[in-house]
């Protein structure tokens, strides 16, 4: 007999309501949201009863919502915690995400608990404790590979959800401390003043210039989509779109392109299978160029490679369309294909290597172009992208897609009346019977029986099949049909609402040493539980988090991203000598940044400069 297939997870953010059930309206099979309070995303942050609408929406398609509540908390904050969980657990939350370990000595309900990515969760060992001590699931730091992806999966049994797909933080997650150092705004608080997205110059030992005022630690965004079957075979089970501070456009597109990625994939790989139920249908050909990016990456996934840094810009360029060809006027023309719309937005780089952008006025065949502006920095052969298409923005900000579940509806008569059964695509079933005085028909009835049977509405059902099993040709009014319909699709509703499986948190059944024997101010502890759950694994030493002891002359970010492999110096990959002396310096207004190399771990690392 064949083994099960294996349950795929697409799971998609949502800054709040309305943007969760469109996540969920375009084939996610989960979706992660911010609570009232301690979310990495302080700006995020939604009410109880709007997750409860959420959850109540997308458990109608066996799709679940989890809370991301992954900030490091304070000891006056943890009783609030303990009660928000509850109320949490009482909307339908599904799990929590969590970086904070003091979490877990609380007087939680039975809800499970994820591993934040921000628990920089990157070894066998890590992410084998995290199996040992209660997590269902583990997000994956960013920067592995599909081999130490691989590796991961050999050794433990939790769950592996990893991002495909959105903005990239540079440093390590959660162990970067240059917003709280520089401002006092902690990213392990939800407060990232991203000084990571800010234009630097470079400079060497002694005061050469290397770069000028370019955006050295700005990376480009996340783009998995053509690694997908890779990612399954390695063992990731959930596929995560970052993108809780973006937009319902945002949203919409990139589940949808990823939903029928995964789809498609598994009509070929019958050993997996989407997790939830439901069908989606789209009014648009989603379009991952046509949403925020800042030009693609696969980052690290099949080792070091070249071109993830975005140092000219860390704004939305767009898709590309084409290139200047004549200027004259107030307009110019463009050699591409891609059709350009009245209301376009269009940005290039101008001599400066700087963005600059515009609106389109009007465009005339031919792709003639006029600005409502014209540009002045704009020149012959200048490549121009579309940050904002007016034709695709105006689909995207109507319904554009409906899900359904499939159902097969058999009516049949009995002694009394009629009985009607409706069973949709994940065998829930439910039969309905109704007293009705039996006529023969005089004309055939199947049709108008099929007709009135296969129509759902405004439900979340599609009726795929009607079957008629009757003993003579009865005859049926369209209104007892449709009656029996609406009755039966909400009884299966209910039941599919009463049928809903909640996981609770998994047993710790066995006890669990922390990989390391002591902790830094790395560790992020900054709270009496935390503190107790490492003692109580084993770790002998542990330092108060930045957070709550600032300290001065340590690192302040960890990044693989390396700026002496960027500029072609890496003595192990390009074996190249720098022209210029180290420590190299990262300056912008007062602030000044000293760059370090660890090549034998293959990362940088910064701290701020006195």
């Amino acid at each position: 007999m064949a083994a099960p297939a294996r349950s795929i997870e697409l799971l998609s953010p949502a800054k709040d309501l309305a943007c969760g059930i469109e996540a969920i309206n375009h084939g996610a099979d989960a979706v992660y949201i911010g609570a009232p309070k301690f979310s990495a995303r302080a700006a995020a942050g939604n009410t109880l009863d709007d997750i409860g609408l959420l959850c109540d929406y997308a458990h109608q398609y066996d799709a679940k919502v989890y809370i991301a509540l992954n900030t490091i908390l304070k000891d006056e904050e943890l009783d609030e915690t303990e009660q928000l969980i509850r109320q949490l657990y009482q909307k339908g939350a599904d799990a929590l995400i969590i970086q904070d370990m003091g979490i877990t000595r609380l007087q939680l309900p039975p809800i499970p608990l994820h591993a934040s990515t921000q628990m920089d969760n990157r070894t066998v060992k890590k992410v084998q404790f995290l199996g040992k001590t209660g997590f269902s699931q583990v997000v994956l730091a960013r920067e592995l590979s599909l081999e130490q992806i691989q590796d991961i999966k050999a050794h433990t049994h939790v769950a592996l959800e990893a991002f495909i797909h959105g903005a990239l933080c540079v440093s390590y997650s959660g162990q970067c401390y240059l917003s709280a150092a520089l401002s006092g705004r902690s990213a392990n608080r939800g407060e990232c003043a991203q000084y990571c997205r800010l234009p630097y110059t470079m400079t060497d030992a002694r005061g050469e210039v290397i770069a000028t005022e370019k955006h050295l630690l700005s990376l480009k965004d996340l783009n998995l989509s053509d690694y997908l079957e890779d990612l399954l075979d390695a063992g990731v089970s959930s596929f995560k779109i970052e993108g809780r501070l973006k937009d319902v456009g945002y949203v919409k597109n990139i589940t949808a392109y990823y939903r029928k990625k995964l789809d498609q994939l598994f009509l070929r790989r019958q050993e997996y299978k989407r997790s939830s139920a439901g069908k989606s249908v789209y009014t648009f050909e989603p379009v991952p160029e046509k949403s925020f990016n800042r030009g693609f990456t696969s980052y690290f996934l099949n080792a070091r490679t070249p071109n993830i840094t975005s140092f000219d810009t860390p704004k939305s360029m767009g898709e590309p369309v084409g290139k200047v060809k004549e200027i004259r006027g107030n307009s110019f023309t463009v050699s591409g294909l891609v059709p350009l719309h009245n209301g376009d937005g269009l940005t290039f780089f101008n001599s400066e290597g700087k963005l600059d952008g515009f609106r389109v006025n009007k465009v005339e065949e031919g792709n003639r172009v006029y600005p409502v502006e014209m540009p002045k920095r704009l020149g012959v052969k200048m490549l121009l992208y579309r940050n904002a298409d007016q034709a695709f923005e105006r689909l995207l900000s109507k319904p554009s897609a409906q899900r359904k579940i499939d159902v097969e509806i058999e009516l049949s008569d009995n002694p009394y009346g009629f009985t009607l059964c409706a069973q949709d695509e994940t065998r829930t079933r439910v039969i309905l019977s109704k007293a009705f005085e039996k006529e023969v028909a005089r004309t055939d009835q199947q049709k108008n029986i099929r007709t009135q049977l296969s129509k759902s509405g405004n439900t979340i059902f599609e009726v795929k099949e009607v079957k008629i099993d009757f003993r003579e040709n009865w005859f049926l009014p369209s209104s007892f049909l449709a009656e029996m319909r609406r009755e039966g699709l909400e009884k299966l509703l209910s039941c599919r609402k009463i049928r809903y499986h909640r996981e609770y948190r998994k047993a710790i059944d066995e006890p669990a040493i922390y990989p390391e024997n002591q902790l830094t101010y790395l560790g992020n502890v900054s709270n009496k539980n935390a503190a107790d759950f490492y003692t109580n694994h084993a770790v002998k030493r542990i330092e108060p988090a930045f957070e709550e002891k600032p300290l001065k002359g340590v690192p302040v970010m960890f990044t693989k991203h390396c700026l002496r492999y960027s500029m072609g110096w890496c003595p192990i990959y390009q074996k190249k000598q720098s022209p210029y002396q180290e420590p190299y310096f990262l300056s912008y207004k007062n602030w000044r940044l000293q760059l370090e190399f660890d090549c034998k771990n293959c990362r940088m690392i910064i701290k701020v400069d006195e």
